[in-house]
């Protein structure tokens, strides 16, 4: 049996979809939180084992990960040292249940010297794979898109990005990688170890982004560069905790270093087509958002 982690989350949701075009229902099963959840109460009125499993219960995951084959880790919303604490709960349960297989969601740009916190957690993790005693793959997913359509929301008012300076990243959708993760766990084995990158075929910078926001929606944008420790202000003004705050500019010197630039084609031969591009991300999520705002946008003139 296939189990999949986290399967009421924006990734994990999108992979049983796609796995159910694949393999049968009864060959898999989803461990989630809350099995009363509406998502898992869909799955298991599809034929899915839905069981309770919490990372941070290594009791709930025995349970939930019972006749593994294949277990896919998928990793937790969280940093540092607690992220990795459960990780390693969710991959010895996965061992100790007999899985011959443990994937694991991990990012482009896994290094224990990331300029970005949850780099080195996918490094940390990734060790922990190395040593389980048993096969595993770890899937190095592109950045998501969605992260930088959330950059935009005040620029939709605004009519300007304003965040701290950027490099090039290969920005990549939910839906693809959820895709292609369907893909390699209904073909057990196909990758060894870390995949290479998952990526879109393209890398952008945010004034790469403001161009295309301009073309989708015929409105102007501007790409303005803010001082980190401005934006980290306005970030804490906005409610966010300041350790977050501090993780979020992590994500910009990672990208000043290039380490998530690399436009990698696996993806694409996963899908048997091109990724979605961050076009066509920006054309549906800024044309929905401009089509409910109320009134003129300020940059209507």
């Amino acid at each position: 049996m296939i189990i999949v982690t986290g399967a009421t989350g924006q990734l994990g949701r999108r992979i049983v979809e796609h796995l159910l075009t694949r393999v049968p229902a009864e060959q898999i099963g989803v461990s989630v939180r809350d099995p009363g959840h509406p998502q898992a109460r869909t799955f298991a009125d599809r034929g899915v084992r839905v069981r309770r499993g919490d990372f941070a219960d290594a009791g709930s995951l025995a349970h939930a990960f019972e006749d593994a084959t294949q277990v896919l880790v998928v990793s937790v919303d969280k940093l540092g040292e607690e992220c990795v604490k459960q990780h390693r709960t969710a991959i010895g349960a996965a061992v100790t249940a007999g899985a011959r297989r443990v994937l694991y969601t991990s990012q482009m740009g896994a290094g224990a010297a990331s300029h970005f916190q949850a780099c080195r957690d996918h490094a940390a993790t990734e060790e922990i794979l190395r040593g389980c005693g048993v096969p595993f793959t770890s899937l190095r997913n592109g950045f998501y898109a969605a992260s930088a359509t959330r950059f935009l929301d005040h620029a939709l008012e605004t009519g300007e990005i304003l965040l701290p300076a950027d490099g090039p990243v290969a920005w990549t959708t939910h839906a693809d990688l959820a895709e292609a993760t369907a893909a390699v766990l209904a073909d057990e084995g196909r990758f060894e170890g870390p995949t290479p990158p998952l990526t879109a075929s393209r890398a952008l910078t945010f004034d790469d982004i403001a161009a295309l926001a301009c073309e989708v929606t015929g409105r102007q944008f501007t790409r303005s560069t803010a001082p980190e420790a401005v934006f980290r202000d306005q970030l804490v003004a906005q409610g966010v905790p300041a350790h977050y705050a501090d993780q979020f500019l992590g994500i910009f010197a990672a990208a000043r270093a290039g380490e998530f630039a690399t436009a990698d084609p696996t993806l694409a031969a996963l899908l048997g087509r091109e990724p979605v591009g961050m076009r066509e991300v920006l054309r549906e999520v800024l044309g929905e958002a401009l089509r409910e705002a109320p009134g003129e946008h300020p940059s209507d003139g």
